[in-house]
């Protein structure tokens, strides 16, 4: 990381840029004054990846782009959907770079904040994929519910009072009825609610933007200590020789990202 600036990189993975002023206004006003931010997305592909189908089909690109990233110097990278898509194989594929997913920022840092943390979701759909992904973290002792406000997530800023609504009520039962004593939106398109919800709920909300982003911050520090994701065990890297003789990059273009001969 350099002395003077950090970089961070924010990858959205869906094909439109609808949220993308939102998201950097948002991150500006959250940032640290040495922070430099890129708000990126994909050229093409579903617009938002409720599914796992879309899920799959974006999968390829977003991997890439954080390879990518790490290549031109970033020094971390968010990858920005709640299911934490693609966040073990992006940590396999960048050497040293830090990546954060916002369901791993948000949980850890609600077990710090409270004994019991609820997320807000827009469907029912997403709940069975987000569960898995909170037990694999350990925080399923923590977790006092989910509740879903029916909105897609496209919806969520295409009516902001109704949301706002929406979020609101189902954040105050996950503290009345659930026993949450944080609440989580579970969802980056959720985006600009959680002051106002916790203003008037008066317990921490976690925007599922800022949270892995301040995460990202830390980390970019943190790897100026040696202190990144580990290469022994799951976060193994791909062998360089494998890539180049099976020519993958010919195969399943990847933007240049792994163009040079490797040196091992």
């Amino acid at each position: 990381m350099s002395s003077d600036t950090t970089r961070i990189k924010w990858i959205d993975p869906v094909g439109h840029d609808e949220f993308r002023g939102d998201i950097e206004e948002l991150l500006c006003s959250a940032k640290r004054e040495r922070t430099e931010i890129d708000v990126d997305s994909l050229d093409r592909g579903p617009h938002h990846v409720e599914y796992h189908y879309y899920e799959s089909l974006v999968l390829p690109e977003v991997l890439h782009r954080v390879k990518a990233a790490e290549n031109d110097g970033y020094d971390a990278t968010v990858i920005g959907c709640f299911y934490d898509l693609g966040l073990e194989e992006a940590r396999e594929v960048s050497d040293s770079m830090p990546v954060m997913g916002p369901a791993q920022a948000t949980t850890h840092l609600a077990s710090t904040m409270g004994d019991t943390f609820s997320v807000v979701v827009g469907r029912r759909k997403w709940i069975p994929q987000m569960r898995a992904t909170i037990s694999r973290y350990g925080l399923d002792d923590r977790l006092a519910s989910f509740r879903p406000v029916d909105l897609g997530v496209l919806d969520f800023q295409a009516d902001p009072e109704r949301t706002r609504q929406r979020l609101t009520t189902a954040a105050r039962a996950a503290i009345e009825e659930d026993r949450a004593a944080v609440v989580i939106l579970g969802c980056t398109a959720e985006y600009g609610f959680h002051e106002t919800v916790q203003e008037e709920l008066g317990v921490p909300v976690l925007d599922a933007v800022v949270a892995p982003f301040k995460f990202a911050e830390l980390q970019a520090e943190l790897a100026d200590l040696g202190w990144t994701h580990s290469k022994i065990g799951g976060y193994e890297s791909p062998r360089p020789t494998e890539i180049h003789d099976w020519e993958v990059p010919a195969d399943f273009p990847t933007r240049g990202v792994w163009d040079e001969q490797p040196t091992e």
